[in-house]
């Protein structure tokens, strides 16, 4: 579809803002990188920020709450040369994702083993991450091998589902209908037939698409936005929505986040549901260890994620969650788990360490620990690494 000037010049500026920032502050670092407030935890320690996560920390879990079936287990893959300068061989991811679901199911064949996550009457939601366009988002090689698995466990191409929060973002990742035919692509902030995030009557053509029905994720913080330069965002207020696409359509979601840092921390498994299933999300940086965690302690997460595959065959140490070529390297690993919290625990480690080793930062600072500390404390999983299981296979 066409776009006018205006238009392209609103796409540019998303990019070079990372895609959903309220504003942007240079701060001094070792790489002299500039830093996104918005996806990066807050320094301060500014006091406590009340949540409505009380209310629902005792609706009574299911057989397939997170932790999941395997609670603390961790497969963690060397991938070879699977990624190479961002050329992802098709053939390795696959024999790469083979290991790791046989290692981490127990099972001889590939069909029991993603029989365990998918059933053939699910309609199985896909989530990806794309913010960082064909440079750091979740690769549609990646995708194509748990396509292949759900069908092996009986799930018919029309009840799969890939999505995220932003639609223009998933078709500049390369998650298109000409890419993935007979797959649907869905997203909630989307712009209309007219090519703009709005109608000709000034309302928002993603509306309907936030669950205004369901329990909102609430926190005593207002989100104001400007029309010019943050036109998708779909509400202000204290209140963020889910997504229909979480609350109305999908049965089971399949996690599939990217490997990168968020400052001194990480953004993986539990940001890449939280953040990427609400709406009004850019107030909620105020309180990342918290808007973090406690969105996944909702039922519409807590109970539908039955497996997070970390796609780490590129990854980025400084700069995140935005892509910035400088950064990015191909780490070649993958990790696998039905556990967000264990594998979100493991890939701080190993980012941390990168951060050490590339001297972007000298000591590893606790407190950026506290998402984990949180998300362990509302029973979606274990960040103690004594009680993790860790399994390392290395393919090369």
């Amino acid at each position: 579809m066409a776009k006018n000037n205006k238009s392209l010049s609103r796409r540019d500026f998303f990019h070079m803002t990372a895609a959903g920032m309220t504003c942007l502050t240079l701060t001094g670092s070792s790489s002299g990188q500039e830093k996104v407030q918005e996806h990066a935890p807050d320094t301060k320690q500014p006091p406590k920020i009340q949540t409505n996560v009380d209310e629902i920390k005792n609706i009574p879990k299911t057989g397939d709450s997170m932790p999941g079936k395997y609670p603390g287990k961790v497969v963690m893959l060397t991938a070879g040369s699977a990624s190479s300068n961002g050329a992802i061989n098709g053939n390795k991811v696959s024999e790469c994702l083979k290991k790791g679901m046989l290692a981490l199911t127990g099972k001889s064949d590939l069909r029991s083993a993603w029989s365990e996550f998918v059933k053939p009457d699910d309609v199985v939601g896909i989530k990806v991450n794309p913010i960082g366009g064909k440079l750091l988002s979740t690769k549609p090689e990646v995708v194509d091998v748990i396509i292949q698995g759900v069908l092996a466990a009986g799930v018919p191409k029309e009840r799969i589902i890939i999505w995220d929060r932003r639609m223009f973002q998933l078709a500049e990742a390369g998650f298109t209908a000409e890419r993935f035919p007979g797959i649907e692509i869905s997203g909630t902030e989307m712009e209309g037939p007219n090519g703009e995030f709005y109608t000709t009557e000034g309302e928002l053509w993603s509306l309907e698409n936030i669950d205004r029905e369901y329990t909102p994720y609430f926190a005593d913080i207002e989100g104001k936005y400007d029309k010019e330069t943050l036109p998708y965002m779909i509400n202000e207020g204290k209140y963020s929505y889910f997504t229909k696409i979480l609350t109305q359509k999908c049965t089971r979601i399949i996690n599939v986040p990217i490997l990168k840092n968020a400052g001194a921390a990480v953004t993986l498994c539990l940001k890449n549901l939280s953040y990427g299933s609400l709406s009004n999300t850019s107030r909620l940086h105020r309180l990342w260890n918290e808007s973090v965690a406690e969105p996944c302690a909702f039922p519409c997460l807590r109970d539908k994620v039955s497996l997070n595959i970390v796609d780490g065959l590129q990854a980025c140490y400084d700069g995140g969650p935005g892509a910035n070529p400088k950064f990015i390297w191909d780490a070649n690993i993958m990790m696998i788990g039905t556990d967000p919290v264990a594998v979100d625990t493991i890939g701080y480690k190993y980012i941390i360490k990168e951060r050490m080793e590339r001297g972007v930062q000298q000591l590893e600072d606790k407190r950026r620990r506290a998402f984990l500390e949180n998300a362990e404390n509302l029973s979606l999983g274990t960040c103690q690494e004594d009680k993790i299981d860790l399994h390392e296979i290395d393919m090369a």
